[in-house]
């Protein structure tokens, strides 16, 4: 990497900083609004990077005690998955989650990831219409390539985003980032890909590189780290592994990046909480490293 980047050891340096700063009560964490100028990366103009939890990180819990972990987290925005959201509520039981969970302070950002099956309008409208009663402004998903045609058709008639999800590997149809933009290049602008980085390095994709010619298609993120980029099971706590969090972070500040980052923490699944702080402290930290940069550092080549 050229000279002018920041390392990830001055990233670490200036995570420090921050996790000082913080207990001092100076504020470190990333902002919690879209709007106004950034406080972080290499431009004023960039978007601040927002925080998430996909709640398939708590799937071993109910929606109640789900609810209350990402409250003890200090999070707000949440990915929910069917298990603490049922496809089968009914519209009038989702909008009751739906308040139950706004009341507790937390905001809906989409849902998923939610698996079309069914090529026909009622089995893909069926998703749609669930995510409509829940407040979900994006449906993480997967389905076969024939299928998104369809999928396009009802994201625009509900004006619900598509974020393609890729699984790595094992994904007969889409192993990496670059195949869901291939497959999605001339759709919809409501139509993109949410990039797993764990997926995404395991088929030995530049996931940084990734994110830049994904540019405005890049709608949702998982965010992982593993221990070994080949090895899924090899997934840890994030910042104690190889995934280069810091540069990603920066290119998602480059390319002006409006979505979620959502923590999906697939280890530890029975206490998941400790990891999950230890997460968020580190990817808190490399916000405030960035935003302590500045203008130094240009994004990525």
């Amino acid at each position: 990497m050229p000279d002018n980047h920041i390392s990830r050891r001055t990233f670490l340096t200036l995570s420090a900083a921050g996790a000082a700063g913080a207990a001092l009560g100076v504020a470190a964490s990333a902002p919690t609004s879209r709007a106004g100028t950034a406080t972080g990366g290499w431009d004023s103009g960039a978007p601040d990077l927002l925080l998430g939890v996909a709640s398939y990180s708590l799937r071993n819990f109910p929606r109640d005690k789900a609810i209350a972990m990402v409250q003890a987290l200090g999070m707000r925005y949440v990915n929910f998955k069917s298990v603490h959201l049922p496809y089968e509520l009914s519209p009038a039981d989702l909008a009751a989650a739906r308040r139950e969970i706004e009341a507790a302070g937390l905001r809906i950002v989409g849902g998923g990831v939610i698996t079309f099956d069914q090529d026909t309008d009622a089995g893909v409208e069926r998703y749609f219409a669930y995510a409509k009663a829940a407040g979900m402004p994006l449906i993480t998903a997967t389905a076969d390539p024939k299928l998104l045609p369809r999928i396009e058709r009802f994201a625009t008639r509900y004006d619900i985003l598509v974020a393609i999800h890729n699984h790595g590997p094992e994904d007969e149809h889409f192993p990496s980032p670059y195949d869901v933009l291939q497959a999605v290049r001339n759709m919809d602008r409501r139509m993109g890909l949410c990039i797993d980085l764990g997926h995404t390095v395991r088929t030995g994709t530049d996931v940084v590189r990734a994110i830049a010619d994904a540019g405005p298609r890049l709608l949702d993120m998982h965010a992982k780290d593993l221990r070994d980029l080949k090895v899924m099971e090899s997934q840890c706590i994030v910042g104690e592994g190889a995934i280069p969090i810091p540069e990603i972070f920066q290119q998602l500040q480059a390319i002006r990046y409006a979505g979620y980052v959502n923590l999906e923490y697939e280890i530890d699944a029975d206490a998941p909480l400790p990891g999950m702080k230890q997460s968020f402290a580190y990817m808190r930290g490399v916000l405030a490293g960035l935003s302590a940069a500045g203008r130094r550092f240009p994004p990525p080549p």
